[in-house]
């Protein structure tokens, strides 16, 4: 079969391999543009566009998919199946009614719970202890297609939303290839989902890192792990940013407003702690804008106004 594939993410790459070494023919990537980044303003390559070239695709790069002269171009290509996982864009209908075996969709939970663009952070921080994927057709609608199949995935304790993503993106590549010869068998049976039990995500913005002390730890702790890489869990100090890298909520209370930075003993290996508004958020590794990502006791002893600090709005 004819595939055309459209991603933008690393969740994405493995579902891109795994077609480009299968008995099927990958005729074309679809990514986004290329897109100035950093304070040098450098174009930045997506990583689909990558792992398109690695197989030797040709990676098309539209700003939109909605003119006439791109859904020409598309069809031109003629495509049995369009797959779609992480492109970021809506299909308009002509492009949904191109292949003959439609368009299908990977999305990294089970839908309909977390429809949009955060879902693995979402089931990170509802504390969820299963997520998944699901393999839909899509419609026009936002993650409202009928489902084909799904997967579910264990939320390790301690999963960042980039090692959960990881196996996400191996399981939701394993699901499509195991999936796709019932599917070009017309076996496998769309189901519509169930409206009343939808959930929706919102796109995670710079702003969601910023720590609120206020919070009970295990909530923090959460946010922290689920904005990992990015934007990451953060707080102020002395005017510059500190990035809470890795923490550990405990239950215990400490006399003190929260956000102070105080020492604790609940445990050996992790020294130090900052109130919370339930509990105390145990500091692992933290960094400092500008320098590495140091051990707290470390970090510490070369800081040494940090222990009794108020850490807040920058």
């Amino acid at each position: 079969m004819r595939i055309v594939f459209m991603g933008s993410s690393e969740f994405g790459v493995p579902s891109l391999d795994r077609l480009a070494k299968s008995e099927h023919t990958l005729v074309a990537v679809y990514a986004p543009p290329d897109k100035p980044a950093g304070r040098g303003h450098r174009l930045t390559v997506p990583i689909i566009k990558e792992a398109g070239g690695r197989h030797g695709v040709p990676v098309f790069q539209p700003e939109s998919l909605r003119s006439t002269a791109e859904i020409e171009r598309l069809a031109a290509l003629a495509p049995d199946l369009i797959v779609v996982v992480a492109y970021g864009k809506l299909l308009p209908r002509p492009i949904l009614d191109l292949p003959p075996y439609g368009c299908l969709n990977l999305h990294p939970s089970l839908l309909p719970r977390y429809r949009g663009p955060s879902p693995i952070a979402a089931a990170i921080l509802a504390g969820d202890r299963e997520t998944g994927v699901t393999l839909m057709l899509l419609d026009e609608g936002l993650d409202t297609g009928p489902i084909l199949a799904q997967k579910k995935v264990a939320v390790k304790p301690g999963d960042t939303a980039e090692s959960l993503g990881s196996r996400l993106a191996l399981a939701g590549a394993e699901l499509l290839m195991d999936s796709l010869p019932e599917w070009f068998a017309r076996r496998l049976r769309p189901l519509p989902q169930e409206e009343t039990s939808a959930t929706y995500t919102v796109r995670i913005t710079k702003k969601d890192g910023e720590i609120d002390w206020n919070l009970p730890a295990e909530e923090i702790e959460r946010r922290i792990r689920a904005f990992h890489p990015w934007p990451g869990g953060y707080t102020f100090w002395e005017g510059k940013v500190l990035k809470i890298v890795e923490a550990v909520p405990f239950s215990e209370r400490v006399n003190g407003a929260p956000g102070t930075v105080v020492p604790i003993s609940f445990c050996p290996d992790i020294p130090l702690g900052v109130i919370t508004g339930k509990g105390v958020l145990g500091l692992r590794r933290i960094q400092i804008e500008g320098r590495k990502a140091l051990p707290s006791d470390e970090f510490a002893r070369g800081y040494r106004g940090f222990v009794g600090a108020r850490l807040g709005a920058g």
